[in-house]
């Protein structure tokens, strides 16, 4: 089986970046649909706009509708065709990114990922993740490519919510984790093939620098100070982690996160944080030893992630429900079924239940 290993054309990071927006597209095109947010259209038009100032080229605005769903990519993908768009650009959060990608998939045009936030390791990969319109996870779309850029403004970064940064590091804490059960396992990677060293070195630097940085890249997010471990931890919540997942795999935390979308009370959660916890699950079905559990829960609980069901929003316990999430986490094509041993509906709910008595225990 051959090794793979892929990444986006080009990665930019830096403070004020967006303010180069049309630098950095150069000749992929000249009109370029603009997918965003109201508020950051609100926050971020007359920045876009002036970076398009004094070319032949201009921004097409169009505001997101919530999902990253079947409905809303193709009223986007109207909107591409009738204005006559040869280049798609997202701009905001993961499901806008995601958004943008598939589109520009299905009309065959170059697409710009700019995250206006660092809360996923979305941004790099050739994938989106598809929900219905309730916010149900619904499946995976598997790009042929990564983006042709990723455009990462640190300025924009630190001026959002503090919450957001540390949502990137619950997804990016699973990179290190899922691609060694992935290695372990001999199970292939998201392109298809096997983890090259590379990627497995990137997913495991990703973890260490979170160790390192994580609680001084969050307080100065706080104070809205662009740090040296703010610059870090970005580079690891979009860079290290987005590729360390695409080319190490993905197993047991993100099939429970997809697992505990199907509660409502968890609807209000991000990506990461279900993720971070769904760590905490895989390491409980693996029997990680003690050592390892405390200093991940250790790290979650310093920046601010769940480690029990009540910090997820689960307030009463209810096993069926339990299973429920357990039964999705396990459904046929799940990533969970990449460990190196079979896991049934029944293991999961054990170890969700297991997960939560050992946060509520580390926590007192």
């Amino acid at each position: 089986m051959s090794r793979i290993m892929i990444a986006p054309g080009k990665y930019v990071q830096g403070y004020g970046e967006l303010k180069k927006l049309k630098d950095h597209i150069g000749d992929l095109g000249k009109k370029v649909l603009v997918l965003i947010s109201r508020g950051g259209l609100f926050r971020l038009e007359d920045t876009i706009r002036k970076s398009f100032s004094g070319s032949d080229s201009e921004p097409v605005f169009d505001v997101f509708g919530g999902e990253c769903s079947r409905e809303e990519i193709e009223r986007i993908r109207k909107v591409c065709s009738e204005k006559e768009c040869d280049v798609v650009a997202g701009i905001g959060g993961g499901k806008i990114l995601d958004t943008a990608k598939a589109v520009a998939f299905y009309e065959k045009k170059p697409v710009v990922v700019v995250p206006t936030i660092a809360s996923t390791d979305a941004p790099c990969s050739a994938l989106s993740v598809i929900y219905t319109g309730e916010g149900v996870f619904s499946e995976y779309l598997v790009l042929p490519k990564n983006p042709d850029i990723v455009l990462m403004d640190t300025e924009v970064v630190v001026n959002a919510p503090s919450r957001l940064l540390v949502s990137g590091m619950g997804d990016a804490l699973a990179t290190y984790f899922e691609a060694r059960a992935c290695i372990a396992a001999d199970k292939t990677n998201m392109p298809g093939g096997h983890a090259t060293k590379a990627a497995f070195a990137l997913a495991e630097l990703c973890w260490n620098t979170l160790l390192e940085d994580g609680l001084k890249a969050v307080l100065a997010v706080e104070a809205r100070a662009c740090t040296k471990a703010v610059e870090n931890v970005v580079e690891a919540n979009t860079f290290l982690s987005g590729l360390g997942f695409e080319s190490g795999g993905l197993a047991a935390a993100h099939a429970v996160h997809n697992g505990f979308t199907v509660l409502e009370e968890c609807h209000e959660l991000y990506h990461g944080e279900k993720v971070a916890f769904g760590t905490l699950v895989q390491l409980v079905l693996e029997n990680a030893p003690e050592e390892e559990l405390e200093e991940v829960m250790g790290f979650c609980a310093s920046v601010g992630l769940p480690v029990t069901l009540e910090e997820m929003g689960v307030r009463e316990i209810d096993p069926e429900r339990i299973m429920d999430v357990s039964r999705a986490a396990c459904a046929p094509g799940e990533t969970i079924h990449n460990m190196p041993f079979a896991v049934t509906p029944e293991d999961v709910c054990s170890a969700i239940l297991a997960a939560d008595a050992l946060g509520r225990h580390f926590l007192a």
